[in-house]
């Protein structure tokens, strides 16, 4: 499944449809996540941080942000949830896979086993989707506790944040892989 993953990824891999996804995922990442940063603030009223973005929280850590965000932030943060961060994370997926695969297939040979790696992105998105299916039920349940939960949503915040970590880290060893063969296919 991951081979043929792969292979798709570095099919679809052309310039176009990578400046496409740039184009999309940019749109995300610099208009719809901070407007809805800044409509969950607004709503909290006071500056908040999702659970998504923290890193190695505690479960009592996690209920005290789900305690500062309010009833209208806990909203805010259960559409954004259900609609923005379902999308995000697939046009990041997909535009971070087929940067990697482009800048594969121009900075090392076929055979090589890093040709692979293209599918780390997924990886990110799938960690994240579970993280997003843990949170929602902790938000609906609020003012319940669940430790279990806040531990497993952290984990696998973690897990997601370490893919997108090394997502970034193979983008520009491929990037300066490339640029030494002046961006030609191998």
């Amino acid at each position: 499944m991951f081979n043929r993953l792969s292979e798709k990824f570095h099919e679809w891999a052309n310039s176009r449809l990578v400046i496409a996804l740039l184009l999309v995922y940019g749109f995300f990442a610099g208009y719809v996540m901070p407007l809805m940063a800044a409509n969950m603030n607004a709503a909290a009223k006071q500056s908040v941080t999702p659970l998504d973005l923290m890193f190695f929280y505690s479960p009592q850590q996690a209920f005290e942000m789900m305690d500062r965000y309010g009833d209208a932030g806990r909203t805010t943060y259960l559409t954004i949830e259900l609609t923005a961060d379902i999308v995000y994370p697939i046009a990041s997926a997909l535009f971070f896979s087929l940067l990697l695969s482009w800048l594969f297939q121009r900075g090392f040979k076929p055979e090589s086993g890093i040709q692979k790696f293209n599918i780390t992105p997924v990886g990110s998105w799938f960690f994240d989707l579970i993280e997003n299916a843990v949170i929602v039920p902790m938000i609906l349940m609020y003012p319940t506790q669940s430790a279990l939960m806040a531990s497993l949503a952290m984990i696998l915040g973690s897990v997601k944040w370490g893919f997108a970590f090394l997502s970034l880290g193979l983008v520009l060893v491929s990037l300066v892989k490339a640029a030494m063969n002046r961006f030609k296919k191998q």
